[in-house]
């Protein structure tokens, strides 16, 4: 199993690093922060599982490397009387940090204050992205459809994509009156749709059948479902710098959703963290392992990477647990 987390933010990274390091309890006093990170598990023989927590980032200048730090349990961990109620790993899944504060453990604030911020974060991104979203409709409002006297807004994300693509939406229909001519301009954005109805209905595209065929019914009815109406029609001609602005509002919307959406995804794993380590606590405590296994080595270390002049490391943090 390998999971790769991406674009997460530098204090998100921090918290992830509070929580393994107090479900490992290494001296992590100089442990680098990060802006990258990743986590995967293997099954390797003779022990049965080695999970391993990656972290990559410059090291500043003068930052020694950690020497490798490991626990080494050469017997199994025994049962104890340590409390262990068996709906803890429930809770944690529910509030991270609530299952270990059930069982007395420390760690139970790094859970909950990393469930905090991520969900801080993630209705602050969800809010910029509403406001930048906001933003580039009412410039498509005030500018590319002001002349046709466009009012309202047009839910469909599809409509503004075309938007900053296409120069112009041309006529729904050039002639008012009677059936619906297409626009026949190939250059925007209705005359584009009409063009490829026409090659793909017609046998040639550029000699018209009959308007009671079936090839010319279907070639209508194929723009009429895409082509844009009157009541949406834009133009940025002249409007090329608003245009640009335009663009680079829906970039900067794109941006603030998708990190918004690595938040929340970063908040379920944090729930599921929290469920996992509040479940292996309690086997431990009232059976002395997990599944027949347990722990065996708690190891951690920091180790040079790539170019030595870059002074990049990688930061290492494995769980063996033996059979």
């Amino acid at each position: 199993m390998y999971l790769r987390l991406r674009q997460r933010p530098m204090m998100a990274s921090a918290l992830w690093l509070l929580v393994f390091s107090a479900l490992a309890r290494p001296a992590l006093a100089q442990t680098p922060a990060s802006a990258a990170a990743g986590v995967h598990a293997v099954v390797q023989e003779p022990v049965a599982l080695r999970a391993q927590f990656r972290l990559s980032e410059p090291a500043p200048t003068g930052t020694a490397l950690l020497p490798m730090s490991a626990f080494d349990a050469r017997q199994p961990i025994r049962a104890d009387s340590s409390p262990s109620p068996w709906w803890a790993p429930v809770a944690s899944a529910v509030l991270p940090g609530s299952g270990q504060f059930a069982l007395r453990q420390e760690r139970s604030v790094a859970y909950l204050v990393a469930d905090g911020y991520l969900l801080v974060q993630f209705l602050v991104t969800r809010r910029d992205a509403n406001n930048e979203r906001n933003s580039y409709r009412s410039i498509a409002n005030e500018v590319a459809r002001q002349q046709f006297g466009g009012v309202g807004i047009n839910k469909s994300w599809d409509y503004y994509e075309i938007l900053e693509n296409y120069l112009e939406s041309g006529a729904y229909d050039r002639i008012p009156g009677g059936a619906i001519d297409p626009e026949t301009n190939p250059d925007t954005y209705n005359g584009h749709r009409w063009l490829q109805a026409r090659e793909t209905y017609w046998f040639d595209p550029e000699v018209a059948p009959p308007v009671d065929s079936p090839e010319y019914r279907r070639a209508l009815a194929f723009y009429l479902r895409y082509a844009v109406t009157e009541d949406f029609r834009w133009s940025w001609r002249d409007a090329q710098l608003q245009q640009d602005v335009y663009r680079q509002a829906i970039r900067s919307a794109n941006r603030s959703y998708q990190r918004a959406v690595n938040y929340l995804g970063l908040v379920a794993m944090n729930h599921l963290a929290s469920m996992i380590d509040a479940y292996v606590s309690v086997r431990v405590r009232r059976y002395g392992s997990v599944g027949g296994l347990s722990v065996a080595r708690i190891q951690t270390r920091v180790v040079p990477v790539g170019d030595p002049a870059e002074g990049r490391n990688v930061w290492q943090a494995g769980l063996t647990l033996a059979r």
